[in-house]
């Protein structure tokens, strides 16, 4: 099933990067920003809500809350560079340089993760690299 939240993943921020290139073309990325963060915050609290998830709030312990604090933190700015990139520059450019996360993550997660380097993944982030490079000039 994770291979199938995967794909969708990727074709909602595909849309993700068209829709915001439109959005932020006579608005402040950073309003931009917060206007689709607000968004997100209703969308989501309001599947926890139907789904009854938010029964398990109180469980959820420190470590994993700082954890969450601090991808929210790095999700914020990370969408506040990227508005700010798609405002100015084409997103047939700028999406393919911010996809290079994914050869980030993937150092990061051997790295600090300890997850398997296999011939695999690391070609595949080369690759990308690669592509994105190969867009970008």
């Amino acid at each position: 099933m994770w291979k199938l939240y995967a794909v969708l993943a990727a074709v909602f921020a595909a849309l993700t990067a068209i829709f915001a290139k439109v959005g932020v073309k006579d608005i402040d990325p950073n309003l931009a920003t917060a206007i689709r963060v607000s968004c997100i915050l209703v969308l989501t609290w309001g599947i926890v809500l139907v789904t009854g998830a938010a029964r398990g709030i109180r469980d959820v312990q420190p470590m994993p809350l700082c954890f969450l604090v601090l991808s929210a933190i790095t999700t914020g700015l990370s969408w506040l560079f990227y508005f700010n990139a798609l405002q100015s520059g084409p997103v047939s450019k700028v999406a393919p340089i911010d996809k290079l996360s994914v050869a980030i993550t993937i150092a990061l997660s051997i790295l600090f993760l300890h997850e398997p380097a296999s011939v695999k993944t690391i070609l595949g982030g080369l690759l990308i690299v690669a592509g994105s490079l190969v867009l970008l000039l």
